[in-house]
């Protein structure tokens, strides 16, 4: 078990620091931060030893995505044991350093909980997978018999987030077709059966095995679809992006009532643990169901990925925004605000595109490409909106050096599995996973010293290096250090949000301190004076160019 240091407990006063309702919390990819050992995949020790980046950049707290043991099939979603590391990631010793390392820096540390589903090397699921149908081993998880003759179709018609059936066909321990499983996703990632007392038991046991460790909280992955509808009814319609009703019903995998039970359990084990320990939703929902996840007593956070669907268009910004406070400020629940992840395309390379995008159907060299000039000018004025936002905001690697989508991978590199599942029509999310580049120049750009990494990086990634950036004021890393500075003297994550008449195109806000002018147009608008505490790109006098966005002082 690591200590945790009293500033990340309490206040002075003694009382908790409610300090998740402004944090800006900065997402680790493990495989691709940083590689200690020099086999081409990032590792624990690697986030460890590049911890003072994360730290310098002024956020608050970082989430890592998976570093448990998993054949890493879809990218360590698949977890073969919840509570070890997988061994390309370091050890269980490595996992306390990386928590004593942060809290000595100020950080706290998040981790990923996958509940839906769990690797089919998982060794519960091998031993449903050697037992009888009707078994209890069977009904931790979704076994289904067949339909049609001799049960030769799948239990109901659902389909896969990543293509294709969401069942799949065993062979029984006599060598007999049998049963099928379900799983949302793919065929390697059976689904918990959450009805299952055992199967909340076990989660909670392994809540606290991290907890105990020292970890601050933790982002809960795909955590609306873990309570099905019963019966698991069919249903003919396709799920991609955020999820609503259709004529009135929510679809059957999502977003079911039995959800905020085992919600409000897992809160009362956080709430047994000294200092603020949270709860992040990852839902798909809109606002103002994604809400109901964070009602007094259940999680802290729901990411809110209304607002990173959204175009560069100031009304739709404007609704998203409007509709988000308003949806958590009636269950006393902070906003949160993202524009890149793991899973969607780099921002900096969305908005280089006029028009809506596949968020997580990948990019080849083949494809439209984005305009790069036009997408980081556009990203970075979005991300001078979104840091001035109330509420808490999540960032991901490499945002902070306005790193694009790769576009060029080969094919044959590719490792998302709806590559595979779709037939190789889509290519997937690995073109937002690619290692970073620290250095300009030498052995992977300073990822590690092997010259080949587990996703190939792309000749001109070193133009984006952290060492390229250090020196040059005007760099996306420095706009990033300025606004997180700003944020946190202005006090932004707190407070209210006021609206100012602008034109059309334009969004002003008021926040204390500061007035926030976005020039979401193709075209110069002016600029009122004022002193510029920070803005997205070059400023001309009383001119705010075309995608750009400025903090103006105000003497309050």
């Amino acid at each position: 078990m690591t200590a945790r240091p009293d500033s990340l407990t309490t206040t002075r006063s003694g009382a908790k620091d409610e300090w998740w309702r402004s944090a800006v919390i900065y997402q680790v990819y493990p495989r691709s931060f940083a590689d200690a050992d020099g086999d081409g995949t990032g590792d624990l020790a690697g986030i460890t030893a590049r911890l003072d980046h994360v730290a310098r950049l002024g956020v608050d707290a970082v989430w890592l995505s998976p570093f448990y043991p998993s054949p890493q099939r879809d990218g360590g979603y698949d977890v073969a044991d919840y509570r070890d590391v997988d061994p390309r990631f370091g050890t269980l010793s490595d996992a306390d350093d990386l928590i004593r390392t942060a809290h000595d820096l100020g950080l706290r540390i998040i981790v990923d909980l996958v509940p839906n589903h769990c690797s089919s090397d998982h060794a519960d699921f091998q031993a449903a997978l050697a037992a009888a149908p009707g078994s209890p081993e069977r009904a931790r998880f979704h076994f289904r018999d067949g339909r049609g003759d001799d049960g030769v179709a799948p239990p109901n018609d659902w389909t896969s987030m990543f293509e294709g059936p969401a069942w799949t066909r065993v062979v029984e321990p006599d060598g007999r077709p049998g049963q099928w499983y379900l799983h949302l996703f793919d065929s390697s990632q059976p689904d918990w059966n959450w009805d299952e007392p055992s199967v909340r038991a076990d989660f909670e046991q392994t809540l606290r095995f991290w907890l105990d460790r020292g970890v601050d909280g933790f982002r809960v992955d795909v955590c609306d679809a873990i309570i099905k509808a019963p019966g698991l009814p069919d249903w003919p319609h396709r799920t991609k992006g955020v999820v609503e009703p259709v004529d009135g019903v929510m679809p059957p995998m999502w977003d079911q009532d039995g959800i905020h039970e085992v919600f409000t359990s897992w809160r009362s084990v956080l709430d047994e643990y000294e200092g603020e320990r949270i709860l992040c939703a990852e839902a798909w929902l809109a606002p103002e169901r994604a809400a109901r996840i964070v009602r007094p007593g259940e999680m802290h956070q729901a990411f809110n990925f209304r607002y990173l669907e959204q175009l560069w268009d100031a009304g739709d910004l404007r609704r998203t925004i409007d509709e988000s406070l308003a949806a958590n400020d009636a269950v006393g629940a902070p906003t949160t605000w993202v524009l890149s992840n793991h899973d969607v395309m780099r921002h900096a390379s969305r908005y280089g595109y006029d028009g809506p995008v596949e968020l997580e159907s990948g990019v080849g060299v083949d494809d439209p490409q984005p305009d790069r000039t036009l997408g980081l000018r556009r990203a970075r004025a979005a991300t001078t909106l979104m840091l001035a936002l109330p509420g808490s905001a999540y960032l991901y690697q490499g945002e902070e050096l306005g790193l694009p989508e790769v576009t060029d991978l080969p094919d044959a590199a590719r490792q998302d599995p709806v590559w595979e599942r779709s037939g190789r029509t889509i290519r997937g999310r690995d073109g937002c996973r690619v290692p970073l580049p620290w250095t300009a120049e030498g052995p992977s750009f300073g990822f590690g010293s092997s010259e080949s990494t587990w996703l190939p990086q792309p000749a001109y990634f070193g133009e984006f290096s952290v060492e390229a950036q250090e020196a040059d004021e005007g760099s996306t890393l420095a706009l990033y250090r300025r606004l997180l500075a700003l944020r946190r003297e202005h006090r932004l994550g707190a407070g209210d949000l006021g609206w100012e008449p602008s034109s059309d195109g334009v969004l002003v806000i008021r926040r204390p301190g500061v007035r926030v002018i976005a020039n979401v147009t193709a075209s110069s608008v002016a600029l009122p004076d004022g002193r510029v505490l920070v803005a997205s790109g070059p400023l001309e006098p009383g001119v705010l160019p075309a995608d750009t966005t400025v903090w103006l002082e105000v003497v309050e």
